[in-house]
């Protein structure tokens, strides 16, 4: 058995990219000081969204902005419910996943099997023709060099300038940040908003560049491997970039060991990813002092204006 390590490179980069997108977006929510669990519904509502988008218009530009609008649309139903009418987030953020689910499937309908226009790559054909470098460097979607982007942008943000330290100093401590004159629950909406925009966006990247298809369920968890990833990352973002192309890593992997039909059960190798997911975060969980160091203080605590 021989694997092409350029080919699985550059299928470990395609496959993390939805999942890379949702994660940076929900590192930013959970910075805040909010714990949104409505991820997947939020990619599957973006994947279904944009991919109905780029078959009615051919746009694949369209369609990512349509995801994008999707995922914000389910993310601003979960910033009134546990913003303004103060309901348990982790409730909240589960119900919207079974909504995102069951609406994508009742706006899927139809649309299994449908063509969508391929996504122009960024650079030259030519230069993806490179010998090694080219295919991994250059032979990728607009989408999969933003996202790389959007990391760097959170990571400057959050630790360079005086937005982020509002947004860090809220998700430490709503109290004093409201102590200060910060709009608290502005933030927090703004924050949620930017991650719904990060999760449509990667489930739009899932339909229409990396499966080019509407599949009901097509997510598969993945907005549960992001929520996975900020923990393992220690809410850092280029550890949680690190963490999507390790798991990418493994899913692209037991693709390919599944093509060499080695001896190993198939259902054991589809459900590697997540067994190697729940492997690490219990070993990360074990240093429990220093898990707590690196959480927001003040996650998944409801803020009241009053206080």
């Amino acid at each position: 058995m021989s694997i092409d390590l350029v080919a699985l490179i550059v299928a470990l980069i395609t496959v993390s990219t939805p999942v890379l997108l949702a994660a940076i977006g929900e590192l930013v929510v959970e910075k805040s000081g909010v714990l949104n669990l409505g991820v997947e519904g939020m990619m599957i509502t973006g994947a279904v969204v944009g991919f109905i988008t780029a078959v009615e218009t051919g746009s694949p530009m369209l369609a990512f902005l349509a995801g994008m609008g999707g995922g914000m649309a389910l993310s601003l139903i979960f910033a009134v419910l546990t913003q303004v009418l103060l309901s348990n987030q982790v409730a909240t953020g589960l119900a919207l996943t079974l909504f995102g689910l069951g609406l994508s499937a009742l706006l899927g309908v139809g649309y299994p099997g449908a063509s969508v226009p391929s996504v122009a790559d960024p650079f030259p054909a030519a230069m993806a023709e490179i010998p090694v470098i080219g295919p991994i460097l250059f032979g990728h979607s607009l989408i999969t060099y933003l996202s790389v982007l959007l990391v760097a942008g959170v990571w400057y943000v959050l630790a360079h300038t005086r937005t982020g330290l509002i947004l860090r100093a809220t998700g430490e401590s709503h109290e004093a940040a409201h102590a200060l004159g910060y709009k608290v629950v502005r933030i927090r909406i703004l924050a949620i908003l930017f991650g719904g925009a990060c999760a449509g966006l990667g489930g739009a990247f899932l339909s229409v560049v990396r499966v080019q298809n509407w599949i009901e369920g097509m997510t598969a968890g993945a907005g549960w491997i992001a929520l996975a990833l900020v923990v393992f990352a220690s809410w850092k973002p280029w550890r949680v970039l690190f963490g999507a192309y390790l798991f990418g890593g493994i899913a692209a992997l037991q693709l390919r060991l599944q093509a060499a039909e080695i001896g190993v059960p198939v259902a054991l190798l589809d459900a590697s990813p997540y067994l190697v997911t729940i492997l690490v975060l219990v070993l990360i969980s074990s240093d429990r002092s220093r898990a707590a160091l690196n959480a927001p203080a003040a996650l998944g605590r409801v803020f009241h204006a009053s206080s």
